[in-house]
C-alpha cells in the first residue's frame, strides 16, 4: 500500500486536530466530506494510521520512565511478548547496542512502578537485568512530530478549529471508564458509537463525551505507520547537559523537524534525544548538527531502534502498521496516565 499525497495531507490535518469534523475538514482541505471519511477509514482499517486518546494524570504525582533491559537471546521474543502485555509499557522498543529493549513506563505513581511493574518484569523467565531512568521533564513528545504537508494556512486553520474544540472546562467529569477505552481504541469515536455499543440514550451519552472532551483530562494523538513517514529509522541518544541548560537545550533540539522524544532524566546521563531518521547515514548528520545547534550536549550513546513492537499501547506489525490490538488498562485507577512520550 502506498499513500498518496491527499493521504499524507489528511493525515497531518488530524495529527493537529484528531477529532475535526469531517465538514470542517472538507472546507479547508477542498475535499468532499464523505471523501475524506472513506479516505480515513481506508487508512485505519489498512493499520497505516490511528488515532488514540491518553488520560493527562496529575504531572507532579506521575511516574514516566524508560528502562534499559537485557535478555537471553534465544528468549527475546517471549521477553518482548510479556512485556508488550503489561498495560503501564507502553512503548516497546528492540535496540542495538549496549541493550536489549528500551521500555517506555507510565504508572500514576512512582510507588507503582516499584511494587507492580518491576515485579512483574522481574517475573519473566528470560529477562536477566534492567536499569531505570526515570523522566524528571518531558519537554517534546510525539504527539508534537507533524508531517508539515499542508501549507501554513491550513495548519492554522486546522489549529483554531482545535482550539474551539477545547474550549471550555469541566475538571470533574463524570463518565464511565468504558468510554475512555473506547476513546483509546479509537480517537475519533462518536457519541453515537458509544451509545450503541454502551447503552444509554444517545443524549445523555452526548452530554458526558462534551464534559469528558472539555475536561482536558485527555489527550490526542493521531499515529502513522513510520514506513510511510520518510523517516523509517529511529535513534535514540543519551547525553549530559548543565543542569541549569536543560530547557534552553530543549527549545534548541525541539526546532529540529525530526525529533520526537526529548526528555531529561536521572542515571548515567541526564539527557535523552530521540529523532526518525531517513537512513542509518543520518545519524552522524543528526549528531553533527546537534553538536553545531547546541555544543554544550555532551553525547555519551546512540541506540538504533531495530523494530517497534508496541507504540504508545498499540501492538505493531514488524512493518510498523497497526494491528488494531491496543493493551489498555484493566481497572478505573488504571486510567491515570501521563502524555506518553513517543
Amino acid at each position: 500500500m502506498q499513500l498518496s499525497e491527499d493521504d499524507l495531507a489528511l493525515i497531518n490535518a488530524l495529527q493537529i486536530a484528531p477529532r475535526v469534523s469531517w465538514t470542517d475538514a472538507a472546507d479547508i482541505l477542498g475535499v468532499h466530506a464523505t471523501t475524506l471519511a472513506s479516505r480515513w477509514e481506508r487508512l485505519r482499517s489498512s493499520g497505516a494510521a490511528w488515532i488514540t486518546a491518553h488520560l493527562i494524570g496529575e504531572p507532579d504525582k506521575m511516574s514516566l520512565s524508560f528502562l534499559d533491559v537485557q535478555c537471553d537471546l534465544n528468549r527475546r521474543s517471549p521477553v518482548i511478548d510479556a512485556a508488550c502485555a503489561i498495560p503501564e509499557i507502553v512503548t516497546v522498543d528492540e535496540a542495538a547496542r549496549n541493550r536489549d529493549l528500551i521500555l517506555t513506563v507510565i504508572t500514576p505513581t512512582l510507588a507503582e512502578l516499584s511494587q507492580q511493574v518491576i515485579p512483574a518484569l522481574a517475573a519473566i523467565p528470560g529477562l536477566n537485568r534492567y536499569q531505570v531512568s526515570l523522566c524528571t521533564r518531558l519537554h517534546l513528545g510525539g504527539d508534537n512530530w507533524r508531517l508539515n504537508i499542508l501549507t501554513r494556512a491550513q495548519q492554522q486553520q486546522f489549529g483554531q478549529r482545535k482550539r474551539t474544540e477545547a474550549a471550555g472546562r469541566d475538571p470533574f467529569p463524570a463518565v464511565s471508564p468504558d468510554m475512555i477505552r473506547m476513546l483509546m481504541r479509537d480517537g475519533r469515536t462518536t457519541a453515537a458509537q458509544m451509545s450503541r455499543e454502551l447503552g444509554g440514550h444517545p443524549a445523555t451519552v452526548r452530554r458526558q463525551l462534551d464534559r469528558l472532551l472539555a475536561s482536558h483530562l485527555l489527550t490526542f494523538r493521531c499515529e502513522l505507520a513510520q514506513a510511510y513517514s520518510g523517516f523509517p529509522v529511529t535513534c535514540h541518544w543519551f547525553g549530559r547537559v548543565p543542569a541549569d541548560r536543560h530547557d534552553e537545550v530543549a527549545r534548541a533540539l525541539g526546532s529540529f523537524r525530526n525529533v520526537r522524544l526529548i526528555a531529561s532524566t536521572t542515571g548515567s546521563t541526564n539527557f535523552m534525544v530521540g529523532m526518525w531518521l531517513r537512513s542509518v547515514a543520518d545519524v552522524i548528520s543528526a549528531e553533527l548538527a546537534m553538536a553545531e545547534r547546541v555544543p554544550e550536549l555532551h553525547l555519551v550513546e546512540s541506540a538504533v531502534i531495530l523494530n517497534s513492537p508496541k507504540r504508545v499501547g498499540w501492538l505493531l506489525e514488524p512493518n510498523g502498521k497497526a494491528t488494531g490490538v491496543v493493551v489498555l488498562p484493566t481497572g478505573p485507577s488504571d486510567l491515570a496516565v501521563r502524555r506518553p512520550p513517543d
